[in-house]
């Protein structure tokens, strides 16, 4: 059974960082693309950031790109996402996911739709971003 799990979230003000991680286990995911997605209270999902496990291509929502770095070590199966200059916007539930990575980045410009779940995804950390 896989299992996605994350580390990382918390409490930082604005401009702050925060580093998140995700730890595959059960299994490799060596076929898989990982990446993150996040969740705001009363907001849709939506897309963060993604890698693909092979060549290390990285994927980024507008929102976040050139703040957010995502980064992945295949021995040791777990994946990181650095986080700075974070804005009050960023505050969400961070979610870890891992899927084919064209069904992964099929929704990088817009909320995931209801109903759509990724292959694999961890149960989530909180990050809060004050001002």
């Amino acid at each position: 059974q896989v299992q996605l799990v994350e580390s990382g979230g918390g409490l930082v003000q604005a401009g702050g960082s925060l580093r998140l991680s995700c730890a595959v286990a059960g299994t490799s995911l060596s076929t898989y693309a990982m990446g993150w997605f996040r969740q705001a209270p009363g907001k849709e999902r939506e897309f963060v950031a993604a890698i693909s496990w092979r060549s290390g291509t990285t994927y980024y929502a507008v929102s976040v790109k050139g703040r957010f770095t995502i980064s992945r070590d295949n021995a040791k199966n777990t994946v990181a996402l650095q986080m700075n200059s974070l804005k009050p916007e960023d505050t969400a539930v961070y979610y870890c996911a891992a899927d084919r990575e064209q069904r992964l980045t099929r929704y990088t410009d817009y909320p995931l739709p209801t109903g759509f779940e990724y292959d694999y995804r961890g149960q989530g950390t909180q990050v809060t971003v004050s001002s």
